[in-house]
């Protein structure tokens, strides 16, 4: 009997100890906001904060979660660092095919837990091994210093208003 705490729910579960978290998240616990990319940690899509650490679901056994809290995308927004991260996500427009945002959010909201002012270098050190294939690395960084307050928000934006009612385009 393995158990582990998942978004402050205390689970008991008798899969394999050598289960990916990422497919226990997925499959058992139906939490797939934390997305499978590549497999082997190196794209940042599966990450998930385990004890406040960013931690990449794929290649992390559930058994090397024992007796640690694991946090998922599903409730990141509770925190008031990930609530500020998701608005900035909206503020700046960050998402285009959205593939990869929960993971970068989850590294992003870990990254000003702990450092309330990065530098431009402490976000690259933080958002490193992130991959957006969509390339919105500038928009993510943009996010980052507006949600710590080193910026104001390009423009604000209704959260869930569809993308053409939150941009003002000129014809």
């Amino acid at each position: 009997m393995i158990l582990i705490t998942v978004n402050g729910e205390r689970i008991s579960t008798n899969v394999d100890p050598s289960t990916p978290l990422l497919w226990f998240l997925r499959d058992n616990l139906q939490l797939t906001g934390t997305k499978y990319g590549c497999g082997m940690a190196l794209c940042g899509a599966c990450t998930v904060h385990v004890n406040g650490e960013p931690t990449r679901s794929c290649s992390t056994p559930i058994s090397a979660v024992v007796g640690k809290k694991v946090t998922t995308i599903e409730v990141v927004g509770k925190s008031a660092v990930g609530k500020k991260v998701q608005d900035a996500w909206i503020a700046e427009d960050v998402v285009q095919c959205g593939y990869c945002q929960s993971g970068q959010i989850m590294a992003a909201a870990a990254l000003l837990t702990k450092n309330k002012v990065p530098s431009d270098a402490d976000i690259d050190a933080a958002m490193s091994g992130n991959v957006c294939r969509c390339g919105t690395y500038n928009r993510v960084r943009a996010a980052i210093k507006v949600a710590a307050g080193l910026k104001p928000a390009a423009s604000v934006k209704p959260a869930g208003a569809p993308a053409a009612a939150r941009k003002s385009v000129k014809a």
